[in-house]
């Protein structure tokens, strides 16, 4: 049987390439003052977006319990007891630690293989897919755990962020708070590193950030996988893949969308663009 591959929702993998890979998503939770909701699951992007412009209550985020992830595991007894399990950096979320404890409540009679990405977003999404082809190619556990340990160093994610008050006020701003008090009208470009939230540089207008974000992109001169993804605008999306598909015409690029989770933090207005190298 084929080794599974399990990942969490702040992978943003558009739901139909999960399905069509086999990928299992477990969902976080995104709160509303009293209302809980699984991200992906119980409110969609649309909807999620309009409550965090129009209303007045920050939304938090919570990490899957032990209980979820182990379930997501055994769920998957009939196909595969041998799993790759893919999650958001521990650095950005506690989702890691309780992929180590569901692992230990699904027992001894699972292979599973817990890997910190280290990433976040279209980032581990890639990562994800990747470990995917490779399963359903027929490759091992350890072929996979060792391909995603080694092409985590090689993936790269770069964000542009209308404002970081999302970032600052969720705690998740890490490096970037060197960009706190800028102008107004400076537009940060974000990328996660080492597991955190670093600043690249400011751009004066939306317009030469989406430039600055190909351009990012092209610097790396091969590719095996690329995405976009977009929180509300995805008009910005295609001006970017344009630049990006004369770049690298042999890539798919992936388009997704910033899940509610992981639009808790970069807010409204964000677009950016995950890579992993080729060797």
């Amino acid at each position: 049987m084929a080794v599974k591959i399990v990942t969490d929702s702040t992978a943003d993998i558009p739901p139909e390439l999960a399905r069509k890979l086999g990928i299992t998503v477990v969902p976080l939770y995104v709160h509303f003052g009293s209302e809980a909701f699984k991200d992906g699951i119980d409110i969609s992007a649309d909807e999620f977006y309009r409550r965090l412009v129009g209303g007045q209550i920050l939304p938090k985020t919570s990490a899957p319990s032990p209980g979820d992830i182990a379930a997501a595991y055994t769920s998957l007894s009939k196909e595969s007891r041998e799993i790759v399990s893919i999650h958001i950096s521990s650095k950005l979320s506690a989702t890691y630690s309780s992929a180590l404890l569901g692992k230990e409540q699904a027992g001894k009679d699972y292979h599973i293989e817990v890997v910190d990405s280290c990433m976040a977003t279209m980032g581990l999404g890639l990562l994800a897919v990747g470990a995917a082809h490779r399963a359903n190619a027929g490759a091992t556990l350890y072929d996979i755990t060792d391909w995603v340990h080694h092409a985590i160093s090689k993936t790269h994610v770069f964000g542009l962020v209308d404002t970081l008050e999302y970032l600052q006020k969720g705690g998740r701003i890490g490096k970037a708070q060197a960009f706190l008090g800028s102008l107004l009208q400076i537009k940060p470009i974000i990328n996660i590193r080492d597991g955190e939230v670093h600043p690249v540089e400011r751009v004066r207008s939306r317009k030469k950030g989406l430039e600055r974000l190909g351009e990012l992109a092209t610097t790396f001169k091969a590719v095996q996988s690329l995405a976009l993804f977009y929180s509300t605008n995805d008009e910005a999306v295609e001006e970017v893949a344009q630049h990006l598909g004369e770049a690298f015409p042999d890539v798919e690029i992936y388009r997704s969308r910033f899940g509610p989770v992981i639009g808790t933090y970069v807010g409204p207005g964000a677009l950016g663009v995950a890579l992993i190298e080729k060797d």
